[in-house]
């Protein structure tokens, strides 16, 4: 019997049964897995790079870093971070900060350029806003989870 996980991000919720080690059902569609190493593996050949801490999973995926809370099976839903900060997805070295506090973002911009295992992974904004505090600077070693750059919601979000 296939084991059925639910990914939750604040863009939408995916549950996905995975099959074996090599394939995955999403929505009726199989999927292929081939894991390349740790933390990087191609889905239908193309290259998804994952990290994870406890039943949070970053995954960056064409120029974007996506947050999920993954639940097993009826497990109960775990409280979300709060969704108006942005955080690194593994340990990396912020290389470029495009934003200051006052600037009003969009869903999708690149509001900070980090670096990790010799690539750049631009953090974007997950939906329109205020940059409200950035608590980081260039050059700095940053760990997953601690918040780099807080967003005030747009006005009527």
């Amino acid at each position: 019997m296939p084991r059925r996980i639910t990914l939750r991000s604040d863009a939408h919720e995916e549950t996905i049964d995975v099959l074996d080690d090599q394939r995955v059902s999403q929505g009726g569609v199989i999927r292929r897995l081939n894991w390349e190493g740790p933390g990087v593996a191609r889905v239908d050949g193309e290259r998804v790079w994952v990290v994870g801490s406890g039943r949070t999973r970053w995954v960056y995926l064409d120029g974007c870093v996506h947050v999920f809370e993954i639940e097993d099976g009826d497990a109960p839903r775990r409280a979300r971070s709060h969704a108006g900060s942005l955080a690194a997805p593994m340990p990396a070295t912020v290389r470029q900060i495009r934003v200051k506090a006052g600037d009003v973002v969009h869903r999708g911009d690149t509001l900070i350029v980090l670096e990790a295992m010799k690539m750049e992974l631009p953090v974007r904004a997950g939906a329109d806003g205020t940059v409200a505090a950035i608590r980081c600077r260039e050059g700095e070693l940053v760990q997953p989870g601690v918040p780099l750059i807080e967003i005030a919601p747009a006005e009527g979000a």
